[in-house]
């Protein structure tokens, strides 16, 4: 025989299984939230962003060491470039026409295959030997002692070949060459 008294224990009983049920489920809705996060701020604040960063300021430190190093070599190239083209002033070897100025007496010898155009004044071919110097303008050569004339260009076939200021005088000048 059943006995009919029961159902208010089993009511009771599936009463307080829905109130845990209900408070396990509300305190799983609140986690993560921003007055309780599954992460605390103090954890990343003490742990998390120090690593972090620490990590970043390395990878900062050593690209940086990087660029440093590159750049040194590129500023000593230029700076062997610049003092190379310097240097080459008063005993110059250009691709290009620089100009040169003398002045009266002033000598500039050439090496073979230096191009001499006097733009202004008054010049005299310098040369041990004939020929002295080739007039690529006038298409002649021109001996030792004999006058530039004024924007014809002239080449110095063998070394030791140039040219003399009589009064100041300007050239282009493209090649190797020293003044004396």
């Amino acid at each position: 025989m059943k006995y009919k008294g029961n159902w208010p224990v089993r009511l009771t009983a599936a009463g307080l299984v829905i109130v845990a049920m209900l408070g396990v489920a509300v305190a799983a809705g609140q986690q993560g939230s921003q007055s309780d996060p599954l992460v605390t701020l103090s954890y990343l604040e003490k742990k998390t962003t120090p690593a972090i960063l620490s990590q970043v300021d390395g990878k900062i430190a050593q690209r940086e060491s990087e660029l440093k190093t590159q750049l040194q070599t590129v500023v000593d190239g230029y700076v062997d470039e610049v003092e190379d083209k310097l240097a080459g002033g008063a005993s110059g070897a250009s691709a290009s026409f620089q100009v040169v100025t003398l002045t009266q007496g002033q000598k500039l010898i050439g090496k073979e295959g230096c191009e001499f155009l006097l733009r202004n004044g008054t010049a005299v071919c310098v040369s041990d030997s004939a020929p002295g110097l080739v007039d690529m303008t006038a298409g002649s050569t021109l001996a030792s002692g004999g006058a530039l004339t004024v924007n014809h260009l002239y080449l110095g076939t063998i070394d030791g070949r140039g040219v003399q200021a009589k009064t100041n005088v300007t050239l282009l000048v493209r090649g190797s060459y020293t003044i004396s």
